[in-house]
């Protein structure tokens, strides 16, 4: 993955996700165990079928995308930045972190403990916000 790019856009969608369209996509995410969706997920599973976030398997049950998992990753990630701007000790699930430290959005502190936004990360919370306002 090149640069930090938002979860609300994506190659040919102008219109992002909201915060229930992601929560039936982490639900989705965790692994179903039936055909029976939630309403939550049934409300959202055409949508997120249509860009191609979740797909049905042979036997029925939905299942989430590669494409699915890295929208859920890229969200997680964009969280985790802004969790780090308003608390330098918030906690990052390891995965996030080594993917914003690789980045270099954040780095650690010298002399204490936590991480702060570095310049290249701002600019990326900036670049989102813009395009979220559009």
């Amino acid at each position: 993955m090149a640069a930090l790019k938002p979860y609300k856009q994506d190659h040919n969608m102008n219109a992002g996700l909201t915060d229930d369209e992601f929560e039936a996509l982490k639900e989705v995410s965790r692994g179903l165990k039936s055909k029976r969706l939630s309403p939550l997920v049934l409300k959202h599973a055409k949508l997120l079928s249509g860009l191609k976030y979740v797909d049905y398997g042979r036997n029925g049950i939905m299942k989430i995308t590669e494409r699915g998992t890295q929208t859920l990753f890229m969200k997680h990630c964009i969280d985790g930045l802004r969790k780090i701007a308003v608390n330098p000790i918030a906690l990052l699930d390891a995965n996030v972190k080594e993917f914003l430290l690789k980045k270099s959005h954040i780095s650690s502190i010298e002399g204490a403990v936590g991480y702060e936004i570095t310049a290249k990360g701002a600019e990326s919370l900036a670049d989102i916000d813009a395009q979220q306002r559009k």
